[in-house]
């Protein structure tokens, strides 16, 4: 039998997504509502930077379908900052009761940095990550940012642990991972980054290093990763990270579409369009309000390019 699958995006809550894929004058407390007419799952990034409440998880039930799932991630206290993992552990754990309750918290995400590498110290920080999340019954899965974790070792240990795998799509560049398919609970998990390696260290600011349209082939090879998979797990979650502007809303659409899910678009649905072009084709509409808003973007991109030369000269 064939596993759910549920697409959808990193966030929802960005304000360069107005006039590209969200409509113009949309505001930001319809965002989530006007997202989830697209889409049954939404990865919260939110909770990284603070940690979050149960009223916050609350009231985003209210605007979401009864079958609408959440990815929440943990707070960067238990990833990055490792030495506070104590004193957000039971608040985290708090915070999810109402999405917990209602049955809609599909998986937790924690996403370790780069510097995060394998050694004892690591592998106990998994083991307590695993007694904080997994023993209380939260399913969770885990993110590395360097290759050294990639290893059957390393797998091992997270089925062990009760701790999922993520997949994940970045640039080839370093010691980035490269893209794999594996499983190490019953949720599968994929996270397309984009591939932007000219400013994935360096950028003009933080939002561009996720500026990045999938080609078809791109994200084909990703579908097919979670059609093998699918018979392995009970359910699938994939999201597109590459953010800037709204390009991720168009190529998780697209995914969808390449799984036979539905893809279905609001403008589709309503009877007058928020958007002025009223296009016919709204997802290719959307992909050229993304590029028009790249367009007028450039300058100051050109810009960045020159001072980074200027401050980087070549050797003579």
């Amino acid at each position: 039998m064939a596993s759910d699958v549920r697409i959808g995006t990193s966030g929802y809550h960005f304000k360069d997504w107005v006039g590209t894929v969200y409509p113009k004058g949309l505001p930001p407390k319809d965002f989530l509502s006007y997202y989830a007419r697209m889409f049954d799952c939404v990865e919260i990034n939110a909770s990284f930077y603070r940690v979050p409440t149960a009223k916050l998880f609350s009231g985003m039930l209210a605007k979401a379908p009864e079958d609408f799932l959440f990815a929440v991630k943990t707070p960067k206290e238990m990833t990055h900052e490792r030495q506070a993992f104590g004193a957000v552990e039971g608040p985290f754990v708090a915070s999810l009761e109402p999405l917990r309750e209602a049955d809609r918290l599909g998986v937790v995400l924690a996403q370790f940095p780069y510097a995060f590498r394998p050694n004892e110290a690591s592998h106990r920080h998994l083991r307590s990550l695993s007694d904080a999340l997994v023993a209380r019954g939260i399913p969770t899965n885990v993110e590395f940012r360097h290759e050294d974790w990639y290893n059957e070792e390393t797998f091992r240990r997270l089925g062990d642990l009760g701790l999922g795998f993520v997949n994940v799509d970045l640039p080839g560049i370093g010691r980035l991972p490269k893209p794999s398919n594996r499983i190490t609970s019953s949720i599968a998990y994929y996270r397309l980054h984009g591939r932007n390696t000219e400013m994935w260290w360096k950028h003009p600011t933080p939002s561009h290093r996720y500026d990045y349209s999938y080609s078809p082939s791109e994200l084909s090879s990703w579908t097919a990763r979670i059609e093998q998979v699918r018979p392995q797990v009970d359910v699938v979650f994939a999201f597109t990270n590459n953010c800037r502007m709204g390009a991720s809303i168009v190529d998780a659409l697209r995914m969808k579409k390449l799984l036979s899910l539905d893809a279905l678009l609001p403008e589709q649905t309503v009877s007058a369009s928020l958007f002025e072009d009223a296009p016919a084709d709204p997802l290719e509409a959307m992909q050229r309000r993304i590029d028009e808003a790249r367009a007028l973007d450039a300058p100051a991109i050109d810009q960045w390019r020159a001072k980074q030369q200027r401050s980087s000269p070549s050797e003579r």
